[in-house]
């Protein structure tokens, strides 16, 4: 993964809850920076890189995703105190994902998606218990007529209660029933082993290892980052073992929408 430095900021992005920003970087591009000093921490930064990474592997549309370095004096040119505070509780490492110009929200009631795309990413959203696809908001934008994933900070929730992690691997993810895209997902149990076999346990292993040690602490359930990562690892391995329990569910689902 490529690191850049933020140079100015261009814009706060209130829509989202954390409140990221566009800003501009020094590889003459502009990127959408998360702040790791916001609202959840480190762990939706976290939340973000394993799983929008592990959307490319199995080959879902997802912006370049970028560790972004950030200097607390660029807090002095900011009016706003919120956003002042918002950029020194963040300074050093964070993470951004490539702007996309000229994208717009997507609309199911404008943009239906074909079945295998929808597919995919049901059985993806199920995988990694993605509770933030919903039809009020659906975190899918529409650049140069395609598709395109962002936003998945609210992702893989189970590490906001590691004591609980191993029950919540085993269970089927049972809000898929609000995707934005069930009505269209016909063909998950058609799809389900070739995403599968796109995360084997190297691949896993690859993407969890890009986490920074600096966003892996303050987890009383682990005493060292490489403990923390293993936490991840194991997780997501026993998650596709057991995968039959969230993709039932979401096969339910699409059913009970038809």
């Amino acid at each position: 993964m490529r690191t850049v430095h933020a140079l100015r900021y261009i814009t706060p992005l209130r829509e989202g809850g954390s409140l990221p920003a566009v800003v501009e970087t020094d590889d003459d591009g502009m990127a959408v920076l998360k702040f790791r000093g916001a609202g959840q921490g480190p762990k939706a930064l976290i939340a973000e890189l394993i799983a929008g990474e592990m959307a490319r592997s199995v080959g879902l549309p997802i912006p370049e995703i970028l560790f972004v370095e950030l200097d607390s004096e660029f807090a002095r040119t900011e009016p706003d105190p919120e956003i002042q505070d918002l950029i020194r509780a963040s300074e050093g490492l964070n993470l951004g994902l490539d702007y996309l110009p000229g994208a717009i929200n997507y609309d199911p009631a404008a943009m239906p998606v074909d079945a295998d795309l929808a597919s995919r990413l049901v059985w993806f959203d199920a995988f990694t218990s993605n509770v933030d696809r919903t039809t009020r908001n659906p975190n899918l934008m529409v650049w140069h007529r395609k598709l395109c994933l962002i936003d998945h900070g609210a992702a893989m929730y189970f590490h906001h209660d590691w004591a609980n992690a191993g029950d919540a691997c085993e269970k089927p993810f049972v809000l898929i029933r609000d995707h934005v895209l069930l009505p269209f997902a016909s063909r998950i149990a058609e799809v389900d082993a070739e995403l599968a076999a796109r995360l084997p346990d190297a691949e896993i292993e690859r993407i969890v290892g890009l986490v920074p040690d600096s966003w892996l602490v303050d987890e009383p359930a682990f005493d060292s980052p490489q403990a923390y990562r293993q936490g991840y690892i194991n997780y997501l391995k026993h998650r596709l073992k057991v995968r039959a329990v969230f993709v039932q569910e979401a096969v339910r689902a699409h059913a009970a929408h038809v």
